[in-house]
């Protein structure tokens, strides 16, 4: 019989991110981007599966209800005082999981390498702002940082909707009421959340994820009528996180929403995590602050992504900080190799990374 608990603990004692159960081979755990296996423990059957579903469940009828009508779950686990974000689904009708441990101790904000204008910006009394990148880019932990940060040093009352709830926090300067999202949570979906914090007297409202055109449509009138609203989005660059925004509406209200979003948006940061040189986790961020240019290209009839790109590399006295530069700093401090900075950027670029780099090296005299 399968020891969950005992390869829980070695995934906790290895620092690793997440455990993923597969059946078929053994039960693998992700630590610093590397898939390890658990060489202790034997492959996987799918009796195996079907012990770890119950442990996970637990009896829960709600929860089998979802999976069984879904095929799919994601809900939490607390063990060992940590929680760990689960999600199940099915492989040739066998169930999987993929467990992301949660940290009880938040990094500090300033730890993290996110550029201080993303913390400035969060002063401002209403607007948009976004918090980017793929999946596992460290969105869920910087978005908590920031809430941490705020929570220490604003007197704000904040809202978050969450699925599931990650990191726990405690009001301090400010209140901190936190949800979740989803069937059997505090909020059936993240659209209802956002739309009923008008009604809740809240400064910030925190959207765990943008999905669809109807969160979208909520966060922009929670923060037209006068609220700062900080969300995320699955999306690679600033840019392409606008193309995203302004494709979610029908081509005909396209127009309208362009200058909606000129007007609302704030800053999107976009980040990469990769394998620094030094064994941990280097963050990669792209900032956009969006002023008068990046607004106006916002609101052209064809939005042009390489013109945005442009705008941003060229913006840094207004707080943005371009792709290429922030890999340039990166390489220029031997956090990353060479090898690693030229495979986050196309080809066409290749020539502005290498002349980047040499700028900077002048300029701190290596």
């Amino acid at each position: 019989m399968i020891q969950i608990e005992r390869i829980l603990d070695y995934a906790i004692e290895n620092d690793a991110s997440d455990i993923h159960f597969i059946c078929g081979i053994k039960p693998m755990v992700r630590i610093v981007r590397s898939l390890v296996p658990v060489e202790q423990c034997e492959i996987l059957t799918p009796d195996d599966m079907n012990d770890i579903y119950d442990y996970l469940v637990r009896g829960n009828m709600d929860k089998d209800g979802i999976f069984k009508n879904t095929k799919k779950l994601d809900t939490s686990l607390e063990y060992a005082n940590l929680r760990f974000r689960v999600n199940i689904s099915l492989s040739d009708d066998v169930p999987l999981f993929t467990l992301r441990i949660i940290k009880n101790k938040l990094p500090r904000f300033e730890d993290l390498g996110v550029p201080d204008i993303v913390r400035r910006m969060t002063y401002q009394p209403q607007g948009l702002m976004l918090v980017t990148g793929k999946t596992n880019s460290g969105k869920t932990t910087t978005l908590s940082a920031l809430i941490d940060e705020i929570n220490e040093n604003q007197n704000k009352k904040i809202l978050t909707l969450e699925s599931p709830i990650e990191y726990r926090h405690k009001s301090k300067k400010s209140i901190i009421v936190q949800k979740e999202v989803g069937v059997g949570g505090d909020s059936l979906c993240y659209s209802d959340g956002v739309k009923n914090s008008l009604r809740e007297d809240c400064d910030i409202i925190v959207v765990g994820e943008i999905r669809d055109r109807e969160t979208m449509d909520a966060a922009i009138e929670t923060a037209e009528a006068g609220h700062l609203v900080i969300g995320t989005l699955h999306t690679k660059s600033c840019a392409e996180t606008i193309d995203r925004m302004i494709n979610f509406y029908d081509i005909s209200d396209q127009s309208t929403m362009k200058y909606l979003i000129a007007s609302l948006l704030k800053l999107v940061i976009s980040q990469r995590l990769l394998p620094g040189t030094d064994g941990k986790l280097a963050l990669v961020p792209e900032v956009m602050v969006v002023d008068n240019i990046i607004a106006g290209l916002i609101r052209k009839e064809k939005l042009s992504v390489s013109e945005i790109e442009d705008a941003i590399q060229s913006s840094s006295d207004k707080g943005s900080i371009g792709l290429i530069n922030s890999i340039a700093e990166l390489f220029v401090a031997d956090r990353i190799t060479l090898e690693q900075a030229k495979a986050q950027i196309e080809e066409k670029n290749i020539e502005t990374l290498n002349r980047t780099i040499m700028q900077l090296r002048i300029k701190k005299g290596r």
